[in-house]
Parts: C-alpha cells; sequence; structure tokens
C-alpha cells in the first residue's frame, strides 16, 4: 500500500481539481494508473439486463481505446464495469467508501483481488482499518468523478447514489453520458 497526499508529484493532477480535494488517498495496485486517461461508469446495484448489456458494450469499446476504467466496485453496473474492463485486458481503478483492510462490500473480495492480480489500482482516502457508513459512500462518489474526464451513468435511480455521483461529475464540470432505463409503456397508457 502507497500512501500519496495531495502535494505529492504521483497524487492525480485531475483530482486536484474538484472541491474538497482530499489530503491523501492509499493506493493498493499500480498508482500509474491514477494518471492515466480515465472515464468513470456508475449506476444501479439493482440494474436491468438491459443496463447490464449496454454497460459491458461501452466499456469494451472505452478499453479499444485505452481508456481507464473509474468505478465503486458495488455490487451492479460498478462491479460489472470492472469485470469487463478485465477481462477485456484493459485497465480499471476502484474507489472504496472504506479502508483497504476493510473491503465493502465484502462479497466482491474476490474482484479486489482480481482488479489488483490483472494491473489495476484499489483507492481510497480512508485509513486502513476504517469502515464504510452511508457518508463514506457520497464522499467516496466525489472521488470516483473527480479521477475521470468523463462519467458515464447507467439507470440511475431518482435521488440515488449514481444520481449524486451525475451531479458531482456536473459540478466537477466533467462530460456525463445516461443510459437510463429502458421505457416501457403499460398496455393502460397505449390506449390513452
Amino acid at each position: 500500500m502507497i500512501e500519496l497526499e495531495k502535494n505529492d508529484t504521483c497524487f492525480p493532477e485531475i483530482l486536484k481539481k474538484i472541491p474538497k480535494v482530499p489530503e491523501r488517498i492509499y493506493v493498493e495496485g499500480v498508482k500509474d494508473l491514477l494518471n492515466t486517461n480515465c472515464i468513470s461508469v456508475v449506476g444501479s446495484r439493482n440494474c436491468t439486463e438491459y443496463g447490464r448489456k449496454w454497460c459491458e458494450i461501452f466499456v469494451k469499446e472505452l478499453i479499444k481505446y485505452n481508456v481507464t476504467i473509474v468505478s465503486g466496485m458495488a455490487i451492479g453496473i460498478d462491479a460489472i464495469s470492472h469485470k469487463v474492463a478485465i477481462e477485456e485486458g484493459g485497465k480499471t481503478i476502484a474507489v472504496l467508501p472504506s479502508g483497504l483492510k476493510n473491503v465493502y462490500p465484502s462479497c466482491n473480495r474476490k474482484l479486489f483481488n482480481e482488479i489488483l492480480e490483472y494491473g489495476g489500482a484499489v483507492i481510497t482516502e480512508y485509513k486502513p482499518d476504517v469502515e464504510a457508513n452511508y457518508n463514506k459512500f457520497l464522499e467516496r462518489n466525489r472521488i470516483v468523478t473527480g479521477l475521470s474526464f468523463a462519467t458515464l451513468v447507467v439507470e440511475a435511480g431518482f435521488r440515488s447514489g449514481t444520481s449524486v455521483s451525475a451531479k458531482l461529475a456536473f459540478e466537477q464540470k466533467r462530460d456525463v453520458f445516461c443510459i437510463p432505463r429502458k421505457f416501457r409503456k403499460c398496455k393502460k397508457c397505449w390506449n390513452k
């Protein structure tokens, strides 16, 4: 594990440009990825098959252009984006809402190990033993979007963590792209 303070030369330049720059980040894996061209891919924990499919398509295309995929390693779209990046031979960065010794969610411990095994990085602004809590998810999201020149939002729910990420990216003056949930009209509505 490496600790980078915000005045270190290896600290990501793009991250220095956001409001509330973290004082330090802890890095496990390849720290050089922090200064590559990154796009964050964030989305619903309860994604549909439609959302999964389009997330996979976009990540595969981004990997072809040597873009590093950044996400929060949560269940759903986040985990899918990391896994596809690895499967396609690309690079990925996971940003945790906890310390590196308290991988969250714990069910993604295997994914954490795979990210590191295949040349990715896992980062956090929290000391190694810190546990995740509600506020840390929102704080983590500013780093996910802050590392990236653009954010792809997949199936964000109203007032969800993903919608907060979209707002943060916009406030950070990053491009935001969205894949909304597939619209289905019910039979009652067709007659109106």
